[in-house]
């Protein structure tokens, strides 16, 4: 990065090195002439100017005997700034006391003539404080210093002493807020202890589990008996062919002396009905007399079956009414059973809520005491945030004998007569060393900034920078070509020449970069351009052509600028002059063979430029192109467009089409930075074209040399293809010279 940045200096240098001189001459003439005005008017001389200056080191006791006075020290020194030495404060007082003793100075002035220097270890800790103060008396500079020295020390304690003060009403206003949520918190873990503490010491003692074991017994007890009690009661129930409920309505019924002497009137009277029915009619008295008799019983019998068991139908209460004293036995039995099973069955639910309550209480032994220990985890923070503010408000109040200011005088204040600024401002040697350095800096800066206002590109790594950060892949980085003759074209004719394996690299990664983009597909038809003239795209596509033709590759060369002369002639073919005036039968070969074979190059086929035309863009679209164009690319193995700058026509837009894709030619000190940028935008954002890659020209930079070439139409436009004008005349130059792109 340094070396780039050396380097483009460097070219800026040899092309703006006479506005830098112009810059140093003219600085270090005002210079002279100022030099010169004070030797020739000689103004008086300043006044003498005199420093005193002390030095204040920090002032630390020898014991300390609390931590808050040692740490009341340590930042007393670390507030120690040149704002704090100088506050308004300290310098109206020592104004005020300088007024009595007769000097007169303000708090501004005071603040201008004196210059504080700091200086710290590494872990920000004082070591020293140099303090100078310029006066134009000796002894009232020294007593001046003085007085600052002792309003400094003085200001120094008073906030030490200020910064105890406010910690102790700090831990005042604290302690009482702590030592209230200190008590919060005793009395929130008494009032758990006296609630949940016996649960607790119930499961720590045994007497919780013992209970729980306990009524897991009961309950598998009681469910053997209730076990035994159902078979017994389902044996008497077979033997009765009677429910619980059933056996004990029959018992009640049966045992009731009523409703005996009622069945047995109704019997009574049943009998002597059917008795008489065979001798006497419905109607008799006698038998009337019975009938109401027996509905009169049954009455009775219903209503007394109903005050006993609340209700019953009269065959019903006379059936369970009936019971022998064993099958009344036998009934009361049943329900006896009954009753005791649904007392165990009682005794199980509430031994099953008692269960269920202990083992609740049991598992939440372990929360329980957690919460305990979060409880008291709480009134131990308390009490040790409580206890460490107590012991800081003492320890504060014990550091109130120990604190005292954290500067002390090392060196008293020492005054010396120095020369003043105005002195060495009129001294003819100094201004003249300082215009040489400003002009110095003047003319470098003048440089820089004019290079950093230039938008040429100067250098190749600043192109290849470039490009990689458009991802546009760099085919090829041709150096300076040196040429044996002045005379001779860039081109690479020569089977020795040392740039052939230079372009078959190119022609290689050309072929790599549009297998890649293609996907597989080798590009056959290729445009050459450049965003910019003198970029040498017309040399890059002959020498392109000629590294392809050598690889065996049946290559055409197409001059695609018409708008530009021809330069095939530098490649030793004659360009038929009759084309020019009728372009499209030219193309269409009605004219002569627009294809013509390079001599000295095996394979290699140009087909000249018709230009200038002034309608060029209407022979690039017309059919008889398109036809020339396909029969060529029918042809050849490799054909090479060398088509117009972009930023001077869209000509080279209106040729991409008929190729595979197109490569940008480029050079340092030609190459526009804006306009390269925005024709690669422009390419990306069109989808249908194939940028395959760029190409960086004469990367050494070397100076130009001109070609030699045939005659042109003396009104021809300058030519746009990168090489000199064709009818330039040649310069003298060395027999090996960088050449012109």
């Amino acid at each position: 990065m340094a070396s780039s940045l050396i380097k483009r200096y460097s070219i800026a240098l040899q092309r703006y090195k006479w506005f830098g001189l112009g810059g140093f001459v003219g600085i270090l003439g005002a210079a002279t002439v100022a030099a010169v005005a004070v030797v020739v008017f000689k103004p008086p001389a300043p006044p003498d100017e005199y420093v005193s200056e002390g030095i204040l080191v920090q002032n630390a006791p020898l014991v300390s005997l609390t931590n808050t006075g040692l740490r009341l020290q340590q930042e007393g020194q670390g507030i120690i700034t040149e704002d704090f030495l100088l506050a308004d404060v300290l310098l109206e007082q020592v104004v005020q006391l300088l007024a009595q003793q007769g000097i007169t100075v303000s708090p501004g002035d005071l603040r201008r003539i004196t210059e504080v220097e700091i200086k710290a270890n590494e872990d920000n800790q004082l070591q020293r404080v140099l303090i100078k103060l310029t006066w134009d008396d000796g002894e009232e500079a020294e007593l001046i210093l003085s007085t600052m020295f002792e309003g400094m020390i003085e200001l120094s304690r008073i906030t030490n002493k200020a910064r105890l003060t406010a910690l102790i009403e700090a831990l005042d206003e604290r302690i009482p807020a702590v030592e209230s949520e200190l008590r919060e918190a005793e009395s929130a873990l008494e009032t758990y202890d006296r609630t949940e503490l016996p649960a607790v010491q119930a499961a720590l003692d045994g007497s919780l589990l013992e209970g729980i074991t306990s009524s897991q017994s009961q309950r598998r007890q009681n469910q053997v008996t209730l076990a035994g009690i159902e078979a017994q009661m389902r044996s008497l129930q077979n033997r009765l062919g009677m429910t619980p409920e059933q056996a004990y309505a029959s018992s009640a019924l049966s045992a009731d002396p009523i409703i005996a002497q009622l069945r047995t009137q109704i019997y009574q009277a049943e009998t002597q009905l059917a008795a008489l029915a065979q001798d006497l009619r419905p109607a008799h008295p006698t038998m009337v007399d019975l009938q109401y008799s027996l509905d009169s019983y049954e009455q009775l019998l219903r209503e007394r079956a109903r005050e006993v068991l609340d209700g019953a139908d009269l065959d019903t209460v006379r059936q369970r009414s009936s019971l022998d004293p064993a099958r009344a036995q036998l009934a009361n039995q049943l329900v006896a059973l009954s009753t005791q099973r649904d007392t165990l069955i009682q005794q199980q639910q509430l031994l099953a809520q008692s269960d269920a309550q202990m083992r609740q209480q049991y598992a939440s032994v372990p929360n329980i005491e957690l919460e305990r220990q979060r409880l008291a985890q709480q009134v131990a923070f308390k009490q040790s945030l409580f206890e460490q503010l107590q012991a800081r408000r003492l320890d504060a109040e014990a550091a109130d004998a120990e604190t005292v200011s954290s500067l002390t005088v090392a060196n008293p204040p020492a005054t010396q007569r120095v020369e003043s600024a105005a002195a060495a401002a009129t001294n003819p040697l100094v201004i003249l060393v300082g215009g040489a350095g400003l002009g110095l800096v003047v003319g470098a800066a003048l440089i820089f900034l004019l290079d950093m206002v230039d938008s040429t590109i100067r250098t190749y790594e600043d192109l290849e920078k470039l490009f990689k950060g458009q991802d546009v892949p760099i085919l090829g980085i041709v150096p300076s070509l040196l040429m044996p003759a002045a005379n001779l074209p860039p081109l690479i004719k020569d089977m020795d020449s040392p740039y052939g394996d230079l372009y078959e690299r190119l022609r290689s990664n050309l072929y790599l970069s549009g297998i890649e983009l293609n996907e597989g597909k080798a590009p056959r038809t290729v445009l050459i351009t450049s965003t910019g003239p003198q970029e040498g795209k017309t040399i890059t596509a002959f020498n392109l052509g000629i590294a392809a033709a050598r690889a065996g590759k049946r290559t055409l060369v197409i001059e695609a600028d018409l708008r530009s002369p021809s330069q095939a002639a530098q490649l030793g073919v004659t360009v038929d002059e009759q084309a020019a005036l009728e372009p499209l039968r030219y193309y269409g070969g009605y004219l002569s063979e627009p294809v013509k074979m390079v001599p000295g190059v095996e394979n290699l086929f140009v087909a000249p430029s018709v230009g200038p035309q002034r309608n060029a863009a209407m022979v690039i679209d017309s059919s008889e192109m398109d036809r020339f164009i396909a029969d060529a690319q029918v042809r050849f193995d490799f054909v090479i467009l060398d088509a117009p700058h972009l930023s001077g026509s869209n000509d080279a837009m209106l040729w991409e089409p008929r190729t595979d894709g197109l490569v940008l030619v480029t050079r340092p000190n030609h190459t526009e930075k804006p306009i390269l940028i925005a024709a690669m935008e422009q390419l990306e954002e069109a989808e249908e074209i194939q940028l395959l890659g760029a190409v960086i020209n004469d990367t050494d930079g070397g100076m130009t040399a001109t070609i030699a070439a045939g005659p042109t139409a003396e009104d021809a436009p300058p030519i746009d293809n990168g090489v000199a004008p064709p009818n330039a005349a040649p310069k003298k130059v060395p027999a090996m010279t960088p050449i012109d792109f």
